[in-house]
């Protein structure tokens, strides 16, 4: 799950995100924000998993899709790559959009995100906080995407900033269920 992707990658990555009482994360808090809870687990890990899970959410890298050219530069020349030694912690947040958001055309979402300013909102904290966006509607999972970050454990408040930032935006009252859930690697 860590290992660099280019921002244009064809070949798709699958994630599967295990919550039980082992894994590579210690959770140090979960927050649900919109929608059902999820049990909170000890431990969340991305590799193969031995025992049962409290749950798993599966996801997969995908095409561009609200991505003009010119912002894919943007992103390539300021991102930090998963996996950085120093980024220690972590934030998994799971996603579901609103039904009304998916009865829109893939030109009125992205009309939605360019007004919200997701992308120039995204930049500012870059290349400090690195992400992942890992698509699972399509393999009819409970979330629409699962949003992965990682950051040193002094920037958190400056995710803390980002989220609340990005969360009164029009394009996040189509978020009808959301968790954050915050961890540490300890290995």
């Amino acid at each position: 799950m860590t290992r660099a992707i280019p921002y244009g990658a064809t070949s798709p990555l699958m994630v599967a995100f295990h919550a039980g009482s082992r894994g590579e994360w210690k959770v140090v808090r979960q927050t649900t924000r919109i929608g059902e809870a999820l049990p909170v687990p000890e431990r969340i890990g991305t590799g193969a998993t031995h025992e049962p899970s409290l749950w798993t959410l599966t996801g997969f890298t995908s095409n561009l899709r609200y991505t003009t050219a010119p912002e894919r530069q943007r992103l390539e020349a300021r991102s930090a790559p998963l996996g950085r030694s120093e980024a220690r912690m972590a934030a998994l947040i799971p996603i579901r959009k609103s039904p009304a958001w998916w009865a829109m055309a893939q030109d009125e979402r992205r009309a939605v995100y360019e007004r919200s300013g997701h992308m120039p909102i995204g930049l500012g904290y870059l290349p400090g906080i690195a992400r992942r966006l890992y698509h699972c509607r399509d393999l009819g999972e409970p979330f629409d995407f699962l949003t992965w970050f990682e950051f040193e454990p002094e920037l958190e408040g400056e995710f803390d900033d980002l989220l609340a930032r990005l969360r009164i935006t029009e394009e996040w009252r189509h978020v009808d269920r959301e968790f954050d859930i915050r961890l540490i690697r300890t290995d």
